[in-house]
Order: structure tokens, then sequence, then C-alpha cells
């Protein structure tokens, strides 16, 4: 059986067939299970392309995954997408499942788009990505997809690397772990501090991983503490067509004044024990903490918004093996306390006063019953799961309800609801079916429904006048069909071809309120390729091409006519990343990687494109001596002028720039 859509081997291993038949997976069940016949589409990026990669943010490892491309904003900032367009925006919140060790890294209904910077996915053990609603397992914003941060168990380590790269880079490293009879250690820490390619940006960045696993004579139990920690002096858009190739804008910041501050805590126990012969129960509670200010730039009014939330949780379920059944049961339970303020120091207009525009907090519920099983005999395997998930918000709006305007003002932009309560109950389903074609392919089919309720700022962020955002859940229905395997020991691959129907999509519309009701429509096919085409030269792959359209006549806030048919703005129909490499001596590799951005509108009437771009990158990783190692990565090997991120907003282009050539140079030894 060969690697599900995983879009490297280790830099320095073979394709061997019964290596691939072990691969393993965490994230459909929460326990680790074979997944080559799993009737999902799935991908993992193992610590040793993510040690190679070396990645300074996090969309040069995701470039390694077919179907997702993590649009890089300024610093640590991004945009994800999943088999999905970039979303930004109402509505653009809360479509993905971003998780630590299965543990969202924000709560439902208070996420932030750019939260992967929570976690350190530099020193993960692996990162499993989940294509399409995921299993009943996930709720409420696992509707694109799951991506899944998994911690590294403990291991005999001790490593320090220190790390430089252009325009004042630098990062330090530290990994430890100790085995001691029923106990485990690990210990991940790194710290980074970059001077920013543009003019006045730059952050300083801090993360860590703390885990503990012990392994008792009835239970075993691993422990986590998670710590991140952002200080970033943000650099806004440029403007003006093309503004990105122009020697004298695209190193400037029209925002100086711009920055974001943000921590984040995330602690848990996952206990687990026997239940008899066939059953194991598995209880996780958790603590979430964070908190985060930043100058909303982007607007011309500049506003400063502070929000965070404090959650306590549980996951409980009960993993059974019956015969040729395996079923999960269980309960989720996540209670939230939230707060935003949204806060301008001077005037601007009348309907954009300076003051308080926003002060609320939110106690939030989620709870949910599911059920996942599957059922094997031979080359079939069939599985099936149901979700019942309730949301349930309680606001309490900490300032004077109605528009945050003088009276005389006519058309106040900001207004605050009174207090409120609201909940959102949804059920979500799942079945799959995968047959073995003989001892190396599978093919797969799987239906499934996803769903994502409102999000708290959707709800009581109100502008324009609206009172009340009378808002649903939105739903997604997907169909695919997959193809994995290996041929002659060599080739691995995995293709795949979805279509799904997303409703109720909660947008802006031309009025400024919160809505809901549009639909969009998206289909594609997605492959990755790995090739051993000689004893020390690899080739692998990723490519996605898809159509994300909208599918529903609605008066989108920025579009000026009927839309329904246009394409999806910042919606590639093409990219994908290629890698060859070459083992040129016992435990050293050279990698030379392309990535492609094909062209995209940036607007919902589709009257502006960005032509899209190559680049190239290259990686050397050497031992140099039994206990120091070296790294060289050069990036944007070729000197391209891009953009990372594009848009077309307020009556012009606007870009965040990517670097020019860049090296990184890293020494790591081992004590």
């Amino acid at each position: 059986m060969a690697l599900a859509a995983c879009a490297s081997f280790p830099a320095h291993a073979q394709v061997q067939t019964d290596t691939t038949i072990e691969e393993m997976l965490i994230t459909a069940t929460r326990v680790e299970q074979q997944a080559a016949a799993l009737p999902l589409s799935w991908s993992a990026i193992n610590s040793d392309a993510l040690e190679l990669t070396g990645h300074v943010h996090i969309t040069e490892a995701m470039q390694r995954v077919p179907g997702a491309w993590i649009s890089r904003g300024n610093g640590q900032e991004s945009l994800p997408s999943l088999r999905s367009p970039v979303f930004t925006g109402a509505g653009s919140c809360g479509a993905f499942f971003m998780a630590a060790d299965s543990i969202s890294l924000r709560a439902p209904g208070f996420c932030n788009i750019n939260q992967l910077f929570d976690a350190n996915t530099e020193q993960a053990s692996r990162i499993e990505v989940i294509k399409g609603p995921a299993t009943a397992l996930y709720g409420s914003n696992a509707l694109h997809g799951v991506i899944n941060v998994i911690s590294a168990a403990p291991a005999d380590i001790n490593n320090l690397s220190v790390e430089a790269g252009p325009y004042d880079y630098y990062r330090g490293k530290y990994a430890y772990g100790a085995e001691n009879g029923a106990h485990g250690i690990s210990l991940r820490i790194n710290g980074t501090t970059d001077g920013g390619y543009k003019d006045d940006s730059g952050y300083d960045q801090q993360k860590l991983t703390a885990r503990h696993d012990y392994s008792g004579d009835t239970w075993n139990v691993t422990s986590v503490i998670d710590y991140a920690n952002l200080n970033q002096e943000t650099a806004g858009f440029i403007r003006g067509y093309k503004a990105y190739e122009d020697e004298d804008l695209k190193d400037s910041n029209p925002n100086p004044e711009a920055y974001r501050d943000v921590w984040s805590l995330r602690a848990y126990s996952r206990a687990s024990r026997a239940l008899g012969d066939a059953h194991t129960l598995v209880l996780t509670p958790y603590l979430r903490d964070n908190e985060m200010e930043f100058l909303m730039h982007f607007l011309p009014w500049q506003p400063v918004e502070e929000n965070g939330h404090t959650s306590l949780g549980l996951q409980a379920a009960v993993h059974s093996e019956l015969g040729n059944w395996a079923l999960a049961n269980g309960v989720d339970i996540d209670y939230t306390d939230g707060w935003l303020t949204e806060i301008q120091d001077g005037d601007f207009s009348p309907n954009q006063p300076a003051g308080v525009h926003y002060d609320y907090q939110v106690d939030a519920l989620n709870a949910a019953l599911f059920s996942q099983a599957t059922w094997r005999s031979g080359s079939l395997e069939l599985s099936g799961g149901l979700r019942l998930d309730y949301t349930g918000y309680d606001y309490n709006n900490r300032t004077g309800d109605g528009p945050a305007c003088a009276p005389e003002a006519t058309a106040c932009r900001f207004y605050r609801p009174a207090d409120r309560d609201d909940s959102f109950t949804n059920l979500s389903i799942n079945a799959g079916a995968s047959y073995a074609l003989g001892d190396a392919q599978v093919v797969y089919a799987r239906l499934a429904s996803g769903f994502r309720a409102p999000q708290a700022t959707e709800l009581y962020r109100l502008q324009a006048g609206q009172r009340v955002a009378d808002l649903d859940s939105e739903s997604l229905q997907n169909i695919e069909l997959g193809l994995r395997g290996e041929l002659g020991g060599a080739l691995a691959y995995d293709a795949s071809v979805y279509y799904m129907e997303k409703d109720d999509v909660i947008f802006q519309d031309s009025d400024r309120q919160n809505v809901s009701g549009a639909s969009t429509r998206h289909h594609g096919m997605e492959l990755s390729l790995d090739y051993r085409f000689a004893d020390n030269w690899y080739l692998n792959g990723a490519a996605s091409f898809a159509l994300h359209r909208y599918d529903s006549r609605v008066e989108l806030l920025g579009s000026s006519g009927d839309i329904k048919g246009n394409d999806i703005d910042t919606a590639p129909r093409r990219f994908g990343s290629a890698r060859l490499g070459w083992e040129f001596s016992a435990d050293a590799v050279a990698e030379l990687e392309w990535v492609y951005l094909g062209s995209h509108y940036l607007d919902a009437d589709n009257e502006h494109k960005y032509d899209g771009h190559s680049l190239l990158n290259l990686r050397l990783d050497s031992q140099l001596t039994p206990r120091w190692r070296g790294t060289l990565r050069v990036t944007n090997l070729l000197d391209e002028d891009y953009a990372e991120r594009g848009d077309y907003a307020f009556g012009d282009y606007r870009y965040f720039v990517g670097q020019p050539l860049g090296a990184y140079v890293e020494l790591g030894y081992n004590f």
C-alpha cells in the first residue's frame, strides 16, 4: 500500500513497500491507525521533510500538500486555503479546523484566520491534513478540511541549532528528549528574530512545546503544554498595478505604525485505559488561553482591536475493536469566555469616529455527540459516522447599544447590538468505502457533509445599522473518488477528484450587512507523486487543479454586478510544487524545489487579475561530523519579482510582496 498523498518521503530513506504499508494517521480518529485504506483524502508532512524544509513561514512546508495553499501575508500572517479559495472578510474565518494534537487552536466561534502561528509547526513530529469535511470526530469549522500539528513524542535527543538569514534573520532551536522506565520527556523550544525585508517591519517569535508521556499498568497519560508568543511590526499592502515589480515600492511600507502582538497557551492531558479486551477509554481535558492586539491597518481609519478567550474542554471517547468492527463513540465539550474591543484614537469622519466602536463579552458552549464506525473484511473497508453538534452564545454588550456615532451622523459604520442569546444545532454525516486492488493499490469513494456555526464576530460586530445578524450555519456537501498505490516499488501516487456544494455561505452584502444564503461550488483534482528513479535520486510533487465559483446571485460588498458563475476571487485554478532530490552521500541531500501558483482573479467581478508566478528554492543538508550538521537553504533562487498575495479593493490593486533571493545557513550540534 502506498503512502497516501504524502508529499515527500523522508529525505534519506528509499521508497519501500514495507514502510509505506505501515504509514499511520492520528487525525481521522484521534488514535493511530493504518492509513493506506482510509476512504478519505489525506496528506502528511513527516519530521524529515519538516527538518529539510526548515520553514521560516508555514507556507513553505504546506507547499508539499496537494490542494493546500497558505497565502503568506507580512511576517507570520497567513490566509489558508484547503480545497477552497483564500477567504477574506465576513465569512472567511472558521472554514478550517486548525489543531494541535487534535485540539482546536482556537475555540469554536472564536477563530482567527492567522491562527497557524499559534502552533509549533517548526518542531512538530508531523503535520497531518484531511481535505474536505472531516470524520465525525470533528465538528464546527471542519468544513474544507483539517490541519493537525502533531507534537514530538519522547525519544533520546539533545540538539541545539542556530540559523542566520537575510535582513537580520536569526533563529535558535533546542530539542531534548529522554525516556526513563514508564516516563518520557520531550521538550522543543525555538526563538526567532527577523528584521524584515520591508521598511519598518520584522518580528520576534518564541514557541515552546513540552510533553510528558507515562505508561502505567492501568493508565497511559500524555500531557502537553504549548506556548507561543509573537510581537510583529507589520508591513501593509503596497498599491498599484504590479507594484511588486517596482524597485521603489516593493520594499516600502505604507503602514509603519502597524503591529500585531499575540500569545497563546494550550495544556492538555490525554489519559487512556483498557476496558476489558475490546474497549479503550480516552479522556482528554484541556485548557486554552490566548490574547491578541493589532492595528487594523487595512482600514483607512485604523482602529486597534484587542481580543482573547479562555476555554476549558473535554474530549471523551470509547474506542472498540469488535471482530471486523472498529468503533469510536464519544462526546466533546468546550466552554469559552471570549471578549473583543475595537477602539479608534483619532476622528476619521462622523461615520468613523474616535472612541469605542465595539466592546463585548461572549460566553460560548459547544457540545457534541459523535459515532464513527469502520468495518473491514478482506480487501474491503467501509466506514461511516454521525455527529450532532450544538453551539450556544450568551452575548453581553459592554458599551452603549446602537450606533457608535454621534446622533447627527447619518450613516454610522458601527452598530452594537443589544444583549442576546443565539444557538445553532447541526448534524453531519459521512460514509466511505475503500477496496484494495491487489497488494499495492487502493480505490476509495466518500460522501461527507460539513458545517460551521456563525462566528461571534459575524453575529455581534455589526455595521451600518444592522440590529441583528440572522445567520444560519454554513453547510457543505462533498463527494470524492480516489486511487492511491505504488508501482514497481519505486513510484507511489495518490490521486483524487472531488465535487463540493456549499450553501448558506455567510458574507457581507452591498449594505455592509452580515447575511447568509449565498452558494458556491467547488470541484477539482489533486495529485501527488513520489518516484525513486535511482538509488540516490528521487522526484516528488503535488498538483492541484480546481474551479471555485459563485453559484448564486448575491449583492456582495465590492462587486458591481451579477457574479453567479464567476470564479471566486483569490482562487487559482492550478498550483503545485515539485522537488528533485540527490542524496550525494550516506547522510547528505540536495533538493531543488519548483513552486508554481497559477493566475487568478483578485475581485468577485473577475475584472482584475494576478498573473501567477514560478519560484525555485534550493536546500542542502549534510551531517558534517558525528556531532555537527549543516544546512543551507536558498529561497527564490532566480530572484523573481512576485506577490505572495494580492487583491483589488478600494479602487486599487494591493499586494503583499514576496521576498527576493535569500540564503539561510543553519548549524546544529548533537550533545
